[in-house]
């Protein structure tokens, strides 16, 4: 029987940051026959409101505890001085759609480029320019690119694509779930051992 395992996530979720490694050694972990997918889960919608500083504080505390949690997860916490955080994670979220549609093997490339300007370089991936220069640091054409950001077609796909995460199951992130014909089960995993989740696959 044909194996899916769908990874619901977003490219704006901290969790999924610290994930990285973990996840990584999953994927060159996993038994033959399984279909790997991304799936993006849409933490939150459009917005062009600055963030409050209640909601700053705690995604900043959240930071500090990943990084006790997950060691060697690493953040860049001038973000909350030199950025002007917005609670938008759709325009990132289109950013990988777009780049997937320009070239499939741009996915997770995109993925990491927009984490790493966002956690390691104090950028904001809410605003289009971040995203754009994500996509020209891989060599994607930057006209095609922007056209594709924001076009109804891409904004349709995250959309559809939010309303399959939440019907398998995925209401928070990073979520893994397995597919198996109709049936689809949401995964455990350790943010420290990759063996968790590959336990449950062999």
């Amino acid at each position: 029987m044909h194996k899916v395992l769908y990874y619901g996530h977003d490219p704006m979720c901290s969790w999924c940051w610290a994930f990285n490694k973990t996840w990584a050694a999953i994927q060159a972990g996993l038994p033959d026959g399984i279909e790997l997918r991304y799936l993006l889960g849409g933490l939150a919608p459009d917005s062009d409101q600055p963030m409050d500083a209640e909601l700053q504080q705690k995604i900043s505390h959240g930071w500090h505890r990943i990084q006790q949690l997950v060691p060697g997860t690493q953040f860049n916490h001038n973000f909350w001085t030199v950025c002007q955080p917005r609670r938008s994670t759709y325009p990132a979220s289109r950013a990988l759609i777009a780049a997937r549609t320009l070239d499939k093997a741009a996915e997770k490339p995109m993925l990491l480029a927009i984490q790493q300007a966002y956690y390691l370089q104090a950028k904001n991936p809410a605003d289009d320019a971040v995203l754009i220069a994500c996509a020209a640091q891989l060599g994607l054409d930057t006209k095609d690119f922007t056209e594709l950001l924001n076009h109804p077609s891409t904004q349709q796909q995250l959309l559809m694509e939010i309303k399959l995460a939440r019907g398998m199951g995925v209401n928070s992130f990073p979520s893994i779930v397995l597919q198996q014909g109709e049936q689809t089960q949401v995964l455990r995993y350790d943010y420290n051992d990759p063996q968790v989740l590959l336990n449950q696959l062999s």
